[in-house]
């Protein structure tokens, strides 16, 4: 089939790799401008330089709407355009002009986890597996029907960079996969469940902060959820910023104030949470590495040599 791509980022780098790779003709690629915003930052292998290291015209737009854009995507003649990490609206005049559509590959299992960071917000809410879905563009972002859903289970200590090195292998084969399907003729898809549609915004600082008041449980993920080279889980110690590189709930139950530090547990030191703390029931966080401000990483064993005192969400 003759392609385009419209992509960005190491997700739409390893798309656009498969379709080299294989029988379809890349028509052309269109992608974003580099950005300094903290996730577009991380896994930034560009679509732009791939696609000129094989001769392929490339449009770098913020958005896919300018008269020249449009002029240049009908001269190609598509027979199809995938969509991977594509980061604004892609208007209906676009998606609809490939004679078979537009194909988006979303890493969530969609209908859950629309938008944006799918991975994170999963972490943060303990799911149990994560994917990525190949769907059919509709008006209605991540909403169109799906082609191929392929999922993988998410471990108890799985950080966010384990997970997108995992769905990332997914990317190439299942584009590839679901093109071989719409060039057989098939056209009836999956449709979404959209009772059991969520979406997300993207993360920022903010939702980084880490809140004593949540169980242990909670704030493990959320440590989980912004692993390395993500902007890490942080709270505050003495006034400074103190970032959590890895923590676990404990074994035992601890009661008291949220935030304390109060007792060493393992490999790590446990710090009440909860916001019913009070009543002793509760599992504390175990934190086992933690970052401060100058950029050294410590075994939190070190760094709290003495317990007592508190962490908190704001200096």
């Amino acid at each position: 089939m003759h392609v385009i791509l419209l992509g960005y980022q190491t997700w739409g780098h390893r798309t656009l790799e498969a379709l080299l790779g294989s029988d379809h003709e890349v028509a052309c690629v269109v992608t974003h401008p580099s950005s300094d915003h903290a996730y577009e930052r991380i896994w930034d292998d560009s679509v732009a330089d791939l696609a000129e290291a094989h001769g392929v015209p490339v449009l770098i737009r913020d958005r896919p709407d300018d008269e020249d854009l449009v002029s240049a995507l009908k001269e190609a003649e598509p027979d199809l355009i995938v969509a991977t990490n594509w980061r604004t609206w892609i208007p209906p005049h676009i998606f609809r002009l490939p004679r078979l559509g537009t194909l988006n590959v979303h890493d969530s299992l969609l209908p859950a986890y629309a938008g944006f960071a799918p991975l994170n917000w999963a972490i943060v809410n303990g799911e149990k597996e994560v994917g990525v879905t190949a769907h059919m563009m509709d008006a209605e972002l991540d909403a169109g029907d799906i082609v191929l859903q392929r999922a993988i289970p998410v471990g108890p200590r799985d950080t966010a960079t384990d997970l997108f090195h995992r769905t990332l292998e997914l990317f190439g084969p299942l584009v590839l996969d679901s093109l071989d399907l719409i060039a057989s003729g098939r056209s009836e898809w999956t449709r979404q469940d959209r009772s059991r549609a969520s979406f997300f915004h993207k993360r920022s600082v903010e939702d980084s902060r880490i809140d004593w008041e949540w169980p242990a449980e909670d704030i493990a993920n959320l440590v989980r959820a912004q692993s390395d080279p993500y902007p890490n889980a942080f709270t505050f110690h003495r006034g400074e910023r103190l970032r959590i590189l890895s923590a676990c709930p404990s074994q035992g139950r601890y009661g008291g104030t949220p935030g304390r530090i109060f007792i060493r547990e393992g490999n790590g030191v446990v710090v009440v949470a909860g916001a019913d703390a009070r009543r002793g029931r509760n599992r504390g966080l175990v934190i086992e590495r933690v970052r401060t401000e100058d950029g050294a990483d410590h075994a939190a064993t070190e760094y709290f040599r003495t317990m007592g005192g508190y962490l908190a969400s704001r200096p």
